[in-house]
């Protein structure tokens, strides 16, 4: 794995709106971007901190990925995402070493970065989203 820093971690949330100036106000962190990803059927909203970033979700449909999260285990961490070099080439030796992907190539994320996630199953719980910048 070629991996460089942890690029963001995602919080599933019920509503932008409301968690948004916690951020903002308590933290003193701003809200760079506010991005639809469609194809995901979510609403993000970013916080640079540092190399990394806190990437907010909210559902944008109850029967998408966030929606059933909330549903299941309510607001809270979502994902631990990692940036990577060459996202097809890890994904192939990650297969290769039996590990369960939940995507074998990558897929369009927030940001333009190209996403795949791992299953929790094989990280002993956790969901990883690999991220590569490719506008770079």
């Amino acid at each position: 794995m070629d991996l460089s820093h942890i690029e963001h971690i995602g919080i599933a949330v019920k509503s932008l709106e409301e968690a948004i100036p916690f951020w903002e106000k308590q933290l003193g962190l701003k809200c760079y971007n506010i991005e639809e990803v469609k194809e995901q059927k979510v609403r993000t909203a970013f916080f640079q901190i540092g190399q990394s970033k806190i990437e907010l979700l909210e559902s944008t449909d109850p029967e998408g990925p966030i929606g059933k999260f909330i549903e299941k285990k309510g607001e809270g961490i979502h994902h631990l995402a990692l940036a990577v070099k060459n996202i097809q080439q890890n994904l192939d030796e990650l297969a290769e070493k039996n590990v369960q992907l939940i995507d074998k190539t990558p897929r369009k994320g927030a940001e333009g970065l190209s996403i795949a996630f791992i299953h929790p199953k094989s990280t002993h719980g956790v969901l990883l989203e690999l991220c590569e910048n490719t506008n770079l």
